[in-house]
């Protein structure tokens, strides 16, 4: 993943744009990471929803299964 300091990313911002491949950019201010600038569809929209109908619920998942009197 290409970093880039804050100064140079505002001087070349449009150019970074038009050619900012899927990794992306890293923004840093004195060495520091402070942003990340990734393209809008970096395909993490296709994970939404991939599992449906591959997982099995079975039992009650609002329950620990422990049984407990709360007037003791």
């Amino acid at each position: 993943m290409m970093e880039i300091s804050a100064s140079k990313f505002k001087e070349q911002c449009l150019s970074l744009l038009d050619h900012l491949d899927p990794e992306g950019i890293v923004v840093t201010k004195h060495g520091k990471p402070v942003a990340r600038v990734i393209p809008a569809d970096s395909g993490c929209a296709s994970l939404i929803g991939s599992m449906k109908g591959k997982v099995k619920v079975s039992g009650d998942v609002f329950s620990t299964g422990i049984g407990w009197n709360a007037e003791s």
